[in-house]
């Protein structure tokens, strides 16, 4: 008989996990907690959020769900995994003590920095006058310094601050202004590192791992990467930047010794590794790692792995990844966010999305923003869609993705369209 399989959370992240997931012989039944209306063609939706630990795991026991998967950040970081687990529960995601990972920078770069993991030099702040001087002091290198709040900030809480105004600003605003509350009550102060940004994933089921596949997220809201920072306008997967040579080199200098760190630390990792890497002169360095699949990454990720999710993600749980690994698909997979007007500022809700129907049958769209009222679909989020395409290479995909794009119109909708263009110009 089949399991059934609550995923908790309602973006994009969590409508391709769900869309991976429907394709396994081993579910019976797949439920979203509390989901999005793209979702809600795949799986049963449920009223309860992402926080609501408490209310999930009573559902999960009334409902006998047999296995549990974490989509966002924040239920990991108050310690679902731990409840689920203490319960008797299977559930996918780190405890909450291993998912200071992600939830406090400090940790991380403390980690980094016992165990040699190559990061960028920083140092550590709870007063502001003493940041200020040390942030004042680094500028006169003449180099940008980067300005990080130690917690959880909706992945707002870093500042990289080319003018000493804006560093000024930033940690005013953090340490001060309480800007980002308790998250930044004290700041890391770190060089700034050239170079172009990659993300890796791993599952690690605390002593092994297998790793999954690069991407590449695209964080400023216009193109060229201009304008602020958004939760991702787009993505793709196999950078040309990220070699076979440097994936070794990863997994070997930071994957790895990332795992045992953990360990050693008494706080075994399982669940995903989501590694933002810096590929600089001087090799490989890390710049964050995240608790959970990245968003939009997911996106451009799970219509890349060949053949069933479920088991690696079993696997991980139960310790059992020694014997595992992922095959992935050849060619590529572009994904282009469709966002409200005004995005990342304030924007409109409620605006009438056409032309979804007029999608050719091979392109995927996962619902981040939406919502459903009688039958029409409507914006209902800041980045509202995620139009996704594989092709043969990363040009084929990248023309499919943006030719299908013109068929989909809401008000005030807008979208990067340099999106992957990075890795053609690098050929």
């Amino acid at each position: 008989m089949g399991k059934r399989v609550l995923v908790i959370g309602q973006g994009g992240r969590e409508h391709a996990l769900i869309w991976k997931l429907k394709q396994s012989p081993g579910i019976d039944k797949l439920y979203a907690a509390p989901g999005n209306p793209g979702i809600a063609a795949l799986a049963e939706c449920i009223d309860i959020k992402a926080e609501q630990v408490e209310q999930l795991l009573l559902w999960a026991k009334q409902n006998d769900i047999d296995f549990t998967v974490v989509g966002p950040e924040i239920p990991l970081m108050e310690g679902i995994v731990d409840q689920f687990a203490a319960a008797g529960l299977r559930i996918f995601g780190p405890s909450a003590a291993a998912a200071q990972l992600e939830g406090s920078k400090i940790f991380a770069k403390n980690l980094f920095k016992k165990y040699r993991i190559p990061t960028a030099r920083f140092e550590v702040f709870n007063d502001l006058k003493e940041a200020r001087a040390y942030a004042y002091e680094l500028m006169q290198k003449g180099k940008p310094v980067v300005i990080k709040a130690d917690g959880l900030a909706a992945g707002k809480g870093v500042v990289i601050a080319n003018a000493w105004q804006e560093a000024d600003q930033a940690l005013k605003s953090m340490m001060e202004d309480k800007s980002f509350g308790a998250a930044g009550e004290r700041v890391i102060i770190e060089e700034f590192l050239s170079g172009e940004e990659v993300s890796f994933f791993a599952v690690s089921d605390g002593k092994d791992f297998v790793p999954l596949i690069a991407a590449q997220d695209h964080k400023q809201v216009f193109d060229d990467d201009k304008g602020p920072n958004t939760g991702g306008m787009g993505s793709y997967v196999k950078p040309p930047v990220f070699t076979g040579a440097l994936e070794a080199e990863v997994i070997e200098k930071i994957i790895k010794p990332v795992i045992a760190a953990m360990q050693a630390e008494g706080c075994s990792y399982k669940g995903v590794l989501y590694a933002g890497l810096m590929i600089t002169d001087e090799g490989p360095k890390v710049l964050e790692f995240n608790a959970r699949f990245g968003d939009p990454e997911t996106q451009v990720v799970m219509p890349m792995i060949k053949g069933d999710l479920l088991p690696i993600l079993e696997a991980s749980v139960d310790g059992e990844l020694k014997n595992c690994q992922a095959e992935i698909e050849a060619g590529n997979c572009v994904c282009v966010v469709l966002a409200s007007g005004g995005y990342p500022g304030s924007y409109d809700k409620g605006q009438t999305i056409e032309g979804l129907e007029n999608l050719a049958d091979d392109t995927i769209v996962f619902h981040a923003g939406t919502s459903l009222n009688d039958g029409k679909l409507y914006t209902n989020g800041g980045r509202v869609l995620a139009v996704v395409c594989r092709g043969a290479d990363i040009k084929a995909a990248r023309d499919k993705v943006y030719s299908e794009i013109e068929k989909v119109k809401f008000a005030g909708m807008h979208y990067r369209t340099d999106i992957a263009g990075k890795a053609l110009r690098r050929g």
